[in-house]
């Protein structure tokens, strides 16, 4: 009886410092769940996109100037894929829990033996994953149809992921506070839609008065758009490396929040 007790004691499992396996689970998990429903993840923002850029152009017809020396269609087209981009990031990470404490099931990863690091992390980084698959997919499509010229794929690399980051938390902060769907549409039609459309997408700063020029220069979208459109372009409205700090702090204040709120059960448990 004492070597059967031994034999089948029972003890704390230790995972180290990060639970590799449950924050790989968790990850795959939530990128199956928005591959799984591709048409709406992956095809829908695409074609959003394609109508802007469509309807833009016919709209101006031959009256199109040149923005930061280059065509408008060509200025147009990476803001409008890095629209796409900062909208679906926040999407995926607000679903992703607002689905959960919905249907009851995000008690499954308040009992994994996760932590809120992990937890923020697994699902902040699918939301990158998500929106990195929508810009290769815009990117190519749009090849088709404008001049897409990489001028320094690292910029678009790094402002991809600094401008997904910020949204995937921002999406699980809305996430943990909404209550219901109608609580995250409140937050995208009051924040991320004007933000977006503020900062640049269809138009150069340049061209607004000195009030709006210093009000667009506050907005981080607008870093995140200029920044992603100078690694296609090679010209910027404002600062790069000012956008760099600004959007690397900024990232790190939103994940923190997040993080945060999950570890306090913030709207989770009572």
């Amino acid at each position: 009886m004492v070597e059967l007790n031994k034999k089948y004691l029972i003890k704390r499992r230790k995972f180290g410092v990060v639970n590799w396996v449950g924050f790989k689970s968790l990850w795959l998990k939530e990128c199956n769940r928005f591959i799984a429903v591709w048409q709406q993840t992956l095809l829908s923002p695409l074609v959003s996109s394609l109508l802007f850029l469509s309807v833009l152009s016919l709209a101006l017809g031959n009256n199109r100037g040149d923005v930061l020396g280059h065509s408008f269609i060509n200025f147009l087209a990476p803001g409008l894929i890095a629209m796409s981009l900062l909208t679906q990031s926040f999407s995926h990470s607000v679903s992703s829990l607002m689905i959960g404490k919905i249907q009851g099931n995000i008690v499954d990863m308040l009992y994994a033996p996760l932590s809120a690091v992990e937890v923020s992390m697994a699902i902040i980084l699918a939301a990158i994953a998500r929106s990195f698959l929508i810009a290769i997919i815009s990117i190519v499509v749009f090849s088709f149809i404008v001049e897409m010229h990489i001028n320094n794929i690292f910029y678009i690399i790094i402002f991809g992921f600094l401008s997904s980051f910020i949204l995937g938390s921002l999406g699980f902060i809305a996430g943990l506070w909404a209550e219901k769907f109608d609580h995250t549409a409140t937050v995208t039609n009051f924040i991320i839609t004007p933000l977006s459309f503020l900062s640049g997408v269809f138009y150069s700063i340049d061209k607004l008065p000195n009030i709006f020029q210093i009000i667009s220069h506050i907005n981080p979208f607008f870093y995140m758009i200029d920044g992603f459109r100078f690694g296609f372009l090679g010209q910027s409205d404002g600062s790069i490396k000012l956008g760099l700090i600004y959007l690397i702090s900024l990232s790190f204040i939103m994940w923190f929040i997040a993080y945060y709120l999950y570890k306090k059960g913030y709207k989770i448990k009572s």
